[in-house]
């Protein structure tokens, strides 16, 4: 029987649902299956939130104690700088052991964007984290579930920015990143479909800047010439129908919402969050702090089990 992989599990902003998550999911037998958890965040953040629960508190080689908060310094569903710096320290930590080694992967719980950016740190999420800290020349954000999967050309930018940071080399990237993952998911050859940047795929130039003619068309065929399996770009208003979902492994989109208001749609509970294109095995629940419901007990960990399955599932075949 192989050996389990060792897989280090960030907690999230501290006044989140991230450290209750933790707790569920070392409790969790579908996790237990598939690898060692290794909770990277505060014993003391944990306890006082299996207290608040009366849950069990996490045993001492279950967490590894990053000590970046006092657990009494702050109150749940605030947003607050010391958790947000906090939350930072816990993936810094789990993304050098993963290149040290230490770790065969990662799978992080969700950040608060306000709670980085009141903490200093400057990047808006995990994506940009990772990417800088690893040295990716190449990377992208991809979110898959059984019902869809969708890869990001751009991800935390805002929407009139967009156009700008579109290429033909960008768009190739995400496609061959997208490729190359699929591949190790579903053990075959995926087929790929992009979307258009503009409505109707921009009508050959009525609407936008010919960013389909100048960018998208040039890097599907660049990768059709690759031996890759993609179509496009499709008006992006008709590409998530049912016939052309069940005819696709996942889609190529050229910014955030394009992509993930099909997918949290059709999978909100279901999908996991995966960085392409980084030296290490990385992945993420599909949602946020959820500051509202955060240390009541009622946060769902569907999502986090599935990205955990995903991680020890993408250990056993990076190679």
């Amino acid at each position: 029987m192989s050996q389990l992989p060792r897989i280090a599990i960030t907690t999230g902003d501290p006044a989140g649902v991230g450290p209750e998550l933790c707790l569920r999911l070392l409790r969790e037998p579908r996790v237990r299956e598939v690898c060692v958890p290794v909770v990277y965040g505060d014993r003391a953040v944990l306890a006082r939130v299996a207290r608040a629960l009366n849950w069990p508190e996490p045993c001492a080689d279950e967490v590894l104690d990053i000590r970046a908060i006092d657990a009494h310094d702050f109150e749940p569903g605030a947003v607050s700088a010391a958790c947000g710096r906090a939350a930072y320290e816990y993936v810094i930590r789990a993304i050098d052991d993963a290149r040290a080694g230490t770790v065969s992967a990662i799978c992080t719980g969700p950040l608060h964007k306000e709670a980085l950016h009141a903490a200093g740190v400057p990047f808006p999420g995990h994506t940009e984290i990772l990417a800088h800290r690893t040295g990716a020349p190449q990377h992208c954000m991809m979110l898959t579930a059984d019902a869809i999967t969708c890869s990001l050309v751009t991800v935390h930018v805002g929407l009139r920015e967009v156009p700008a940071l579109l290429s033909v080399e960008a768009i190739v990237d995400t496609i061959e990143l997208t490729a190359l993952a699929m591949r190790r998911i579903r053990g075959r050859a995926p087929r790929l479909l992009v979307c258009g940047l503009n409505p109707h795929a921009g009508e050959h130039g009525l609407f936008g800047e010919r960013e389909e003619e100048r960018f998208i068309v040039p890097a599907v065929e660049v990768c059709r010439a690759k031996g890759i399996e993609v179509r496009g770009p499709l008006p992006p208003d008709t590409a998530f129908l049912p016939k052309l979902r069940a005819a696709c492994d996942a889609y190529v989109c050229m910014y955030h919402d394009q992509g993930l208001i099909p997918l949290k749609a059709l999978a909100f509970e279901d999908a996991v969050n995966v960085t392409l294109g980084l030296p290490i095995v990385r992945t993420s629940v599909d949602h946020g702090t959820a500051f509202d419901i955060a240390w009541k007990g009622v946060a769902d960990a569907s999502s986090f089990v599935r990205a955990v399955e995903l991680a020890a599932k993408l250990c056993s075949r990076a190679s």
